[in-house]
């Protein structure tokens, strides 16, 4: 369930809802959308990226990965988005995002993790498609220290070590991480060629795993036209009201 032990002990006194995350994060999206579907109150803890408040050792302490977001609830720390929309989720139980079926929920699962585990072939696109993507390059100074304190995720460590490399990004690397989207993709146009949502009948857990990554690769001009079942399932999303108060409301913030 991505609940962790924290070595910054001084978020173990925090009461009620309270999230650590930044206004342009898929998966920070993720769980302002669950929050605000499920109508909760949190309170907001921002983390500029481009200012390196992730890599300090007092948010490593709260998140090893060095990364956003990070939900704490009365002192109960959760890491990785798809658990924490899970917990939330499982925790309050109205308003739930959910399908009914054991079958439609496993389904949703799959969806949910397929957005998780493809998370750095997102990153590599992104890095690669982006004119500020040089901006996002650290220092050698700032990379030791990011090798020193952030020991809980290698994949996430070989991916800084090569975006950050004199070589970069491989020519390979982007059009292997191209190849794992486009499937993504293919596979949801399929899904809702015949059906409004992407697990079960009603919106759920499943559909904001993936409505943030329509929004962060438009931005690096991936070609969503190829899939024309996806306009009509965003249109919808876009219309609820948690998508303004979840991401637009937060999209000034970028870079931020």
């Amino acid at each position: 369930m991505g609940i962790i032990n924290p070595t910054n002990k001084t978020v173990l006194d925090l009461k009620g809802l309270h999230l650590y995350h930044t206004g342009f994060s898929n998966c920070a999206m993720r769980v302002r959308l669950a929050l605000e579907e499920k109508d909760l109150g949190w309170e907001s803890h921002p983390i500029s990226l481009m200012k390196g408040e992730q890599l300090t050792k007092e948010y490593i302490g709260i998140n090893p990965n060095a990364v956003v977001p990070t939900l704490v609830d009365d002192g109960v720390v959760i890491i990785d988005s798809a658990d924490i929309i899970d917990y939330i989720d499982s925790k309050f139980v109205s308003n739930s995002l959910r399908p009914e079926s054991k079958a439609e929920q496993e389904r949703m699962f799959e969806w949910m993790y397929l957005a998780r585990d493809n998370h750095l072939s997102i990153k590599t696109y992104m890095y690669s498609n982006t004119a500020s993507s040089d901006k996002m390059k650290r220092s050698e100074e700032v990379m030791a220290d990011y090798r020193k304190n952030q020991t809980f995720d290698k994949a996430l460590l070989e991916f800084h070590e090569r975006f950050n490399s004199n070589e970069g990004f491989s020519e390979q690397d982007v059009i292997d991480a191209t190849s794992v989207i486009d499937a993504c993709f293919e596979k949801m146009d399929e899904r809702l060629k015949d059906h409004k949502w992407l697990a079960g009948d009603d919106f759920s857990l499943a559909d904001i795993a993936w409505v943030p990554q329509l929004i962060v690769l438009k931005v690096a001009n991936y070609p969503f036209e190829n899939y024309k079942h996806l306009e009509a399932w965003k249109n919808e999303i876009i219309k609820r009201p948690s998508f303004k108060s979840a991401i637009l409301d937060w999209l000034p913030a970028m870079g931020k």
